[in-house]
């Protein structure tokens, strides 16, 4: 079976993120002062064959451990779907 995993990489909220700092600047200029603390991070799409639900999420996260994200500095979250 084919399945595709949606994933998203974030700073860790602990650390500075000095893309968001300078886009919540930039938007607070233009005189969107309701918009703050915008955070910049990385959406990663992914098809994965696996024989089941169970086994791509194993090997997305494998995937997002090893080579996606930064565990020191960054976190992540993944959604997995069916590909039709």
């Amino acid at each position: 079976m084919k399945f595709r995993a949606e994933i998203d990489i974030m700073p860790l909220k602990a650390l500075l993120d000095p893309q968001g700092k300078t886009v919540t600047q930039n938007i607070a200029n233009m005189g969107l002062s309701d918009i703050n603390n915008v955070r910049i991070g990385k959406h990663v799409t992914m098809e994965v064959e696996a024989t089941s639900k169970e086994e791509a999420t194993e090997k997305i996260d494998l995937a997002c451990k090893k080579i996606l994200a930064n565990p020191i500095m960054e976190s992540y979250s993944c959604e997995v779907f069916n590909q039709a």
